[in-house]
């Protein structure tokens, strides 16, 4: 099984990219999904971030409330690497029991892909086959963002406490540019998966993985 490490700005399209992986034959997982787990109440999200920050990131049913602890750690680069230390091994955890289940669930996917904002930025991108960036100009991911009711500040925030595009692009196995709209992207999307189809083939026949730096 491919496994293959989905990562982007915010607003960049990696979720759209994903999901169309997913109707060609990939297996998903939304490591966010994970994140909102772990912040439900009593998980062991919201535990550490209690632990780290006070009830005063807490909404009332005691799980994390997102807009509070964004608005405590993004401005506060002490603050988010702590909060990176605390939840990340526990994202990385979920994400490698979801990829045991699958295998467990039976014949396992050629591909599964795990769209994660932060790969980059941890430095957990290490854990995957092949990683895949999805870019687009940081006008057009607010424009993305606003039109979705995020409004300007808060973009700008989570932005500004991501990797830059070139950061992300300098280690990525297969770049895909997301800024000609979902036709263009449903395209990129299919090279996309002959390629990976291709990957997963050659790890099935224990051939080595050739180095990539391609751009879609």
């Amino acid at each position: 099984m491919l496994r293959v490490g989905f990562t982007g700005g915010m607003a960049s399209g990696k979720s759209a990219l994903a999901a169309l992986l997913g109707r060609l034959g990939a297996a998903v997982c939304d490591a966010d999904e994970i994140v909102g787990e772990l912040y439900r109440p009593g998980g062991a999200g919201a535990k550490a971030v209690e632990r780290l920050f006070g009830r005063a990131v807490l909404a009332e049913n005691g799980g994390v409330d997102r807009e509070r602890l964004a608005a405590v750690a993004l401005p506060d680069p002490v603050a988010r690497r702590r909060l990176e230390a605390a939840v990340h091994p526990l994202v990385r955890a979920g994400v490698a029991e979801w990829l045991r289940g699958l295998a467990r669930a039976g014949p396992p996917p050629q591909v599964a892909v795990v769209e994660a904002a932060l790969l980059v930025e941890t430095g957990t991108f290490a854990d995957y086959d092949r990683l895949v960036v999805v870019a687009a100009p940081e006008a057009t991911r607010l424009a993305r963002a606003v039109a979705k009711g995020w409004p300007e500040a808060r973009f700008r925030r989570v932005a500004a406490a991501q990797a830059a595009d070139e950061a992300r692009e300098a280690v990525a196995d297969y770049v895909v540019r997301n800024d000609a709209g979902l036709p263009a992207l449903a395209a990129a999307a299919e090279r996309l998966w002959a390629l990976l189809v291709e990957d997963a083939r050659r790890l099935e026949e224990g051939a080595p993985l050739p180095p990539r730096r391609l751009t879609i």
